[in-house]
C-alpha cells in the first residue's frame, strides 16, 4: 500500500511563494513518475504538473509553467512543487499522486493510482 502526504501548504500573498511537498512511503517510489494536481471550489480537478521517475522529464500545465517548479528527491521519497509569482486563481486544494506504470498521459487523473488528501494553498489578493 503506497501513502502520499502533503504538506506546505497555506495563506500567501499574491506575488509570494511557497513550497508544497509530498512524502511517499514505500521502496518503489523511485520507479514511478509524480505529478501535482489542484481543485477550486466549484471547479474540477485539474493537472499543474508532472515529473519523471528519474526527474528528468518534467511537465507543467501552461497556467502554471514559468511559475512553478516541480523536483523530486528520491533518496528522500519525497516530491516538490515550487509555487512563485503566486495569483489568487491558484488557490486551490493541491493533491500530489502516482502515475501508473502503463500511464499514456500524464496530464489525465485517471492515469494516476494512488492520491495524497491534499494541502490547501490560499493566495490573498
Amino acid at each position: 500500500q503506497v501513502q502520499l502526504v502533503e504538506s506546505g501548504g497555506g495563506l500567501v500573498q499574491a506575488g509570494g511563494s511557497l513550497r508544497v511537498s509530498c512524502a511517499a512511503s514505500g521502496r518503489t517510489f523511485s520507479n514511478y513518475a509524480m505529478g501535482w494536481f489542484r481543485q477550486a471550489p466549484g471547479k474540477e480537478r485539474e493537472f499543474v504538473a508532472a515529473i519523471s521517475w528519474s526527474g528528468t522529464n518534467k511537465y507543467y500545465a501552461d497556467s502554471v509553467k514559468g511559475r512553478f517548479t516541480i523536483s523530486r528527491d528520491n533518496a528522500k521519497n519525497t516530491v516538490y512543487l515550487q509555487m512563485n509569482s503566486l495569483k489568487p486563481e491558484d488557490t486551490a486544494v493541491y493533491y500530489c499522486a502516482r502515475v501508473k506504470s502503463d500511464a499514456a498521459s500524464m496530464t489525465w487523473a485517471g492515469s494516476y493510482d494512488y492520491w495524497g488528501q491534499g494541502t490547501q494553498v490560499t493566495v490573498s489578493s
